[in-house]
Order: C-alpha cells, then sequence, then structure tokens
C-alpha cells in the first residue's frame, strides 16, 4: 500500500473554507476547488515517500501495470487506472457541461491532435481520448442541475417565470410564450427539448433580452424577507431563485434560462447521482465525493468564462427527459456500504467504521454504521481517503494509518485489506468516516 500526497486544484468557483472543514485544517487562502486521487497526467497523486525511481502513482504503474492494476483491469482499460477520484467543494456554479461518449471522445481527439492543438490550449476540447462518465455522491446538502425534465415540468417553471415578469408590468417577450407553448406542443419529448434548448443556446440579443428581464423579475425571490415561502411562483421558488442566483454571476447568459429546462436535484449527505455521458448538468453547490472514468473531457454551454464550444456540445447533448439517475446504496453481507452506477471504471465503498456492533442501514444514509473492521471492496486497483478520524488498513503485506484527510492506493495484488478502527477513533462516539474506489468490471454496464 502507498500513501498519497494529492493535488487541490484552486478553480474560481471553489469554496474557500469546505475543504479546510473537511479536514480539520486550516483554510490555503485560495480557492480549493477539488483534490484529485488518481494517476491522471493532469494532476497525478505523488507516492510519499517516493518508491525506487517512481515519484507519482502514475509513474508506479507504468513500471508494473499488472502488479498494480491487475491482469483483468489491464485487459480491459489498458495499462492505465481507469478511474479518478476527487473532493468537490464548490462555493459557486461550476458550467453548464457534458461529457462525451467513448466514441466522441476518441475521434474528437484525434481531430484536434491532428489540427496541432496544444493539448494545454484554454480552446481545446478533447484533452485526451477517454469518456468521463462520473458519480457524485454528497457530503454536505449538495444542488445540482442534471439531465432534461419533461416538458410538461419545465412549462408549468416557464409558466411561473412568466406569471412573475407579468407581475412587474412588463410586457411578457415574445420569446418567453414561444418557450411555453413549444413545450407545452405535444411534439415527441426529445424533440421539444431540443428545440427550446437550440433556441436558447444561440444567445442572441432577443435571448439576452429575455434573460435580463426574469433576473430582474425574480430578484424579490431570493431577498431575506421577500414573499412568500417554498411554494411562491406556483410552487417553483427555488427554481425561480436559481434564475436569479445565475443572472447574478452570468446576467447575460442563456444557462440562467436553460436551467429551468434541467432537474433541479438536491442532495442530503449520503445521496448519490450519476452522469452518463450526454447528461446535461451543472454543480452549484456543496461538497461531495465524485468519482468518474480517469478522463478531463469536458464540453461547456455556458454559466462560465472558460471556453464554450457550442456546435461540438450539440452533438454531445442527449436531449431524453429523464428522472434524476440517483444511485442507490446496496449493502453486502460483509457490512460493506456499496455505490454502483452502471459504470465499469469505477464504484465506490462508503466506510462509515464505529466500535459498536454493526447495526441495520439506517433510513438516513448519514447515520449508517458499518462496524470496527470491514473488508474493503477491491476488484482490481484500489484507492481510500479518510474523510473523519484515523482508520488502519490492514494487509497480509503489512498496514497503513490513515489520519483525516489522508489516502492511499491499494495495488490489485494486495488482498484482502481490511478497513479498521484505530485506537483513537475508537473512543470517539463518531467513529470514522472513509471511502474507497475501485473498478466495477463486474457489473452490467453502459459502455457509453
Amino acid at each position: 500500500m502507498y500513501l498519497l500526497d494529492n493535488t487541490v486544484r484552486p478553480y474560481a468557483w471553489g469554496s474557500r473554507t469546505a475543504m479546510a472543514e473537511l479536514f480539520g485544517r486550516e483554510p490555503s487562502g485560495e480557492p480549493e476547488a477539488e483534490l484529485w486521487i488518481g494517476a491522471h497526467p493532469g494532476a497525478p497523486s505523488a507516492l510519499q515517500p517516493p518508491v525506487d525511481d517512481a515519484a507519482t502513482l502514475d509513474a508506479l504503474i507504468d513500471a508494473d501495470p499488472e502488479g498494480m492494476l491487475g491482469r483483468e483491469a489491464v485487459g480491459r482499460f489498458g495499462p492505465r487506472l481507469p478511474f479518478l477520484a476527487k473532493v468537490l467543494a464548490a462555493g459557486s456554479p461550476l458550467s453548464l457541461q457534458v461529457h462525451p461518449t467513448a466514441e466522441q471522445a476518441r475521434a474528437g481527439f484525434a481531430a484536434e491532435e491532428q489540427a496541432g492543438l496544444d493539448r494545454s490550449a484554454p480552446d481545446r476540447n478533447y484533452r485526451d481520448e477517454f469518456h468521463k462518465p462520473e458519480m457524485i455522491l454528497a457530503l454536505t446538502p449538495f444542488d445540482a442541475l442534471c439531465g432534461f425534465s419533461r416538458p410538461e415540468a419545465s412549462a408549468e417553471r416557464f409558466r411561473a417565470l412568466n406569471a412573475v415578469v407579468q407581475d412587474t408590468g412588463t410586457p411578457l417577450p415574445d420569446l418567453l410564450e414561444w418557450i411555453t407553448a413549444e413545450l407545452e406542443s405535444g411534439r415527441p419529448e426529445e424533440e421539444r427539448c431540443s428545440a427550446v434548448f437550440r433556441r436558447l443556446i444561440r444567445g442572441d440579443e432577443e435571448v439576452v433580452e429575455a434573460v435580463r428581464l426574469a433576473v430582474s423579475a425574480v430578484a424579490p425571490l431570493r431577498r431575506p424577507g421577500g414573499e412568500g415561502g417554498d411554494d411562491d411562483g406556483d410552487g417553483h421558488r427555488r427554481e425561480l431563485a436559481t434564475v436569479g442566483e445565475l443572472g447574478e454571476l452570468y446576467p447575460d447568459d442563456a444557462g440562467v434560462l436553460i436551467s429551468l429546462l434541467l432537474n433541479r436535484v438536491c442532495l442530503r449527505p449520503g445521496e448519490a447521482v450519476h452522469l452518463p455521458a450526454g447528461n446535461l448538468h451543472a454543480y452549484l453547490s456543496g461538497t461531495g465525493i465524485e468519482v468518474m472514468a480517469s478522463s478531463d473531457n469536458v464540453l461547456r454551454g455556458g454559466l462560465t468564462q472558460k471556453h464554450v464550444d457550442v456546435p461540438e456540445l450539440l452533438k454531445t447533448v442527449d436531449f431524453r427527459p429523464i428522472e434524476p439517475p440517483l444511485v442507490q446504496p446496496r449493502f453486502t453481507g460483509m457490512a460493506q456500504e456499496l455505490y454502483r452506477p452502471p459504470f465499469a471504471e469505477f464504484q465506490l465503498q462508503r466506510l462509515e467504521l464505529s466500535s459498536r456492533e454493526a447495526a441495520e442501514p439506517a433510513y438516513e444514509p448519514e447515520h449508517t454504521m458499518t462496524g470496527a473492521d470491514v473488508p474493503v471492496l477491491q476488484n482490481g486497483p484500489t484507492v481510500v481517503l479518510a474523510v473523519r478520524g484515523t482508520i488502519l488498513l490492514d494487509s497480509p503485506k503489512g498496514n497503513l494509518l490513515l489520519e483525516q484527510g489522508a489516502s492511499a492506493f491499494i495495488p490489485a495484488a494486495e488482498a484482502p485489506v481490511i478497513a479498521k478502527l484505530s485506537a483513537d477513533s475508537a473512543q470517539h462516539a463518531q467513529g470514522a468516516l472513509a471511502f474507497a474506489v475501485t473498478t466495477n468490471m463486474d457489473q452490467e454496464v453502459d459502455e457509453r
């Protein structure tokens, strides 16, 4: 087992305090958006201490792919760690974005390589040739936009917006009237979602005018003491408040109105949602454990100062309406709590260790205790992150102590590993909390 030192990415949308609060340390004074745990070349985890000639996890794997990853994982994914784990702390909204399918990623990467576009160029779409399905598990209340709603549900939100606009005494723009009519037109659902999205994403003067008018109209819903409760605006106060919040940051951005086309997801701690290729989404606020196929391919459509490529985004967006794709935990007979999305590259194990005897799963995921000793699920390579308290990783080859905020890589050949509650953490009622990520090769998966 190898102790890791991980890179924190200081993206502007990152919280300045959440990561420090989570790990019980002082804030750095900069935004701390993402902590990367893995072997992605953009920010590979460092080995502490270095091993022979390997200073980073990717170098360690390159030196012995089968020993580190296992023969099956190498045969399935190649000689690379197939997943990337992150701690994500959103202090403000992330961009409106999608991730490509595996086929689109390969084609897009090859085209940009042939064009001679530098991989670090700000206008580069495909920085590698891999797809990027992902899953986020909430550590705090976590808000997101995720996939297209049913057109009828979106029409209700736009009707609520139209009513708020008309209450200001301002004539309703033709565009807002058209959107509502199109969403209620009775055409196939996918066509209705596509038509409205494609009209808004153009971002022309008519769209900008409608965005500004909407943001101004919903402003009272965001002010402390504003009229009404959660049911204001025909039950859509939260969605309309989001219009105002996004509009304050991006007052001329089509993404402000596009938010009303998407599912508004509010995850409680312990709840998770998965995002397949083509899922249009934007994380709004909160802290979570994010796991994904190891890729950095993002196609942005708005709500950002970064590169936006609308034509390329339109090639990848899946316009089919969906229910929020929640991932329910599964419990094994060995007290393992697993989150298994339909992707081969990864699954997530939640390790809530307590000195008390393992209990039946509680209704609230955040209150589930799994005992003082729990086997770490190992399906090839594995990484473990300690979030609260101190845990001991015990294997036939030795043991490794992980204090709060520390992480480790476990090679495929080093098994079985048991996560144990340390003596110090056993004295505390809260016990310890850790997460482990391994592959999901034995699951029926979505290969897109």
